[in-house]
């Protein structure tokens, strides 16, 4: 089944079963119902290659996402998902393509190759020479993140130093005096990653605000590096009496901590955060946190990246996320903590 044999059997001609199918011009309804029905009837599906020849587009988009080796944090994983969710509504699909070290060049194909129709780039760093050289080659493209100096370019973000202030500040309300931030890892931070090092300044501003005696660290991604640290805080800064985090990832490493330093969340100590929102209901108790909205962010992203690709020349769009802190059960009043408790 062809256009040809579309067109005989509705009694058209080829090129108003192209126009049907493509849009370009406008069919009557009653011309269209009729084409519609002639192709559910004989379960026709247009070519992708001969579609996308013809359109000057592949229908495709590139989605730029860690190096393989790394293993991607469940908010990364919510990315991937809702960036394939909704190109498979919009009847697109999405090529996935690492990037970083050995990874580089399968980055450099899918910028030169005609691969794809634009570009969703993940982890943006500070200074990131991934959007430099996307800008450079005139892809259309949007950044999950956003760099340094963001102002050309399109992206979406979450206001990592917002929310972190804000979830000092709702510690400070309760009494709380000496706090922590549990941050991503060193490698990450000197790498550049965007939130790790606004997580850093909005904690930073918040505790100078409000007169708090604030302690950082770095953190990798994982619960036995999570137990470390927080092991290592209660040692060391035995008077904190709260954290606030962006890794959740070290989440279940902090409650065994706890638990097994006899401390009883939040009688004893208290936890709050920006992480997705299922790491945040699985805590127990559940956490006091800012739920990233990780299906939302991918869906506004390739929103984002259509419009950039059917209008090129539009001014760049900036969205920054700042979804409210859900107060659960992780956060009350400080209490006065003794060493070795």
């Amino acid at each position: 089944m062809n256009i040809g044999e579309i067109a005989r059997l509705a009694g058209v001609s080829r090129s108003t079963v192209s126009y049907a199918l493509s849009g370009r011009r406008t069919v009557s309804d009653e011309t269209r119902k009729r084409i519609e029905q002639v192709i559910a009837q004989a379960g026709y599906r247009p070519n992708a290659a001969a579609r996308a020849l013809k359109e000057g587009r592949t229908r495709t988009l590139g989605l730029v996402i860690p190096p393989a080796s790394q293993r991607l944090t469940d908010m990364q994983l919510g990315f991937v998902a809702s960036v394939v969710e909704a190109a498979a509504r919009a009847d697109l699909d999405v090529l996935l393509s690492p990037s970083g070290g050995d990874h580089d060049r399968s980055f450099e194909r899918v910028i030169t190759g005609q691969r794809v129709d634009g570009v969703i780039l993940m982890e943006i760093r500070l200074d990131d020479a991934r959007v430099t050289r996307l800008q450079q080659a005139g892809l259309p493209f949007v950044t999950i993140g956003r760099t340094a100096h963001p102002e050309n370019m399109s992206w979406i973000d979450v206001d990592y130093a917002g929310l972190i202030g804000r979830c000092v500040h709702h510690l400070a309300d309760l009494g709380h005096r000496h706090v922590a931030l549990i941050n991503r890892s060193a490698e990450l931070v000197a790498a550049g990653y965007g939130p790790s090092h606004r997580a850093l300044t909005g904690f930073t501003d918040a505790a100078t605000q409000r007169d708090l005696k604030g302690i950082t660290v770095c953190c990798a991604d994982d619960a036995a590096a999570g137990q470390a640290c927080m092991e290592q805080l209660l040692t060391e800064h035995p008077q904190i009496t709260a954290i606030a985090t962006v890794n959740e990832a070290a989440l279940p490493g902090v409650q065994r901590a706890l638990d097994d330093a006899g401390l009883a969340v939040p009688r004893d100590f208290s936890i709050t955060g920006v992480v997705a929102q299922h790491w945040a209901e699985d805590f127990r108790p559940p956490l006091t946190a800012a739920d990233v909205p990780a299906h939302d962010i991918g869906a506004r992203a390739v929103e984002l990246l259509q419009q950039r690709i059917a209008e090129p020349d539009s001014a760049p769009r900036h969205l920054l996320m700042a979804p409210p802190i859900a107060l659960r059960a992780s956060t009350g009043p400080a209490a006065a903590r003794i060493a070795g408790h």
